[in-house]
């Protein structure tokens, strides 16, 4: 994939870096900024599993977006980031596994785990286009709905669709569409299409999309 829109400025130790997870890349995410998008439209390296996750997900701005690949990935790699969790390099090292399959574990659990850490923790460099900086200072990546504060509106869109039983990936789009002053409205148009199969759906998405460009 090539970029479509201006290419983030990389730092010279970044080259061939996922902005997003810090892995090597090898791909391209292209961010369509929307009228209430913090920023402009820009493209930035990431690697082929990070931009799968961006792509479902680019919600109302780049740092929501990050925030929603952060929480994906958490939830792939729940299982190495569980090692962690339940034992410390030394354990690991000098426990009596005798099986092969628990002699390979052995050999390769805490090394899954500290790749699925830095991954999860990897914070991306600060945001610039041609020399200009992207001030997410005063963007506020938690969310407030309801009277409930969310750490990001990632996961606003997580707990609605868990609570209501309702399409992850269409909420996400319905937000990205509206904005996240209107996550109410999105939730709503989710219930009612909440039976409506991918073809419906797609076309809601579609007649919403043409409504708010004309």
């Amino acid at each position: 994939m090539s970029a479509l829109f201006p290419l983030i400025d990389i730092p010279f130790t970044q080259r061939h870096t996922c902005w997003f997870c810090g892995e090597p890349c090898n791909a391209i995410f292209n961010y369509q900024a929307h009228h209430y998008t913090p920023h402009p439209s820009l493209s930035l390296p990431c690697c082929k599993e990070c931009l799968s996750f961006a792509s479902k997900a680019p919600l109302t701005s780049i740092w929501d977006c990050q925030m929603a690949v952060k929480d994906e990935l958490m939830r792939r790699y729940a299982k190495h980031l569980a090692i962690g969790e339940n034992w410390t390099e030394q354990e690991l090292a000098e426990s009596e596994f005798s099986c092969k399959v628990f002699e390979g574990f052995k050999k390769s659990a805490w090394f899954m785990y500290q790749v699925a850490k830095q991954r999860v923790s990897a914070s991306g460099w600060p945001l610039s286009l041609n020399g200009v900086s992207l001030d997410a200072s005063q963007y506020d990546l938690g969310f407030m709905f309801d009277g409930v504060n969310y750490t990001s509106i990632s996961s606003a869109v997580e707990h609605y669709s868990n609570m209501l039983g309702l399409d992850k990936l269409f909420l996400q789009d319905l937000v990205t569409l509206v904005g996240r002053e209107r996550f109410g409205y999105a939730v709503r148009i989710c219930r009612i299409n909440i039976a409506s199969t991918k073809a419906v759906k797609r076309q809601v998405l579609a007649d919403m999309s043409n409504e708010l460009n004309d």
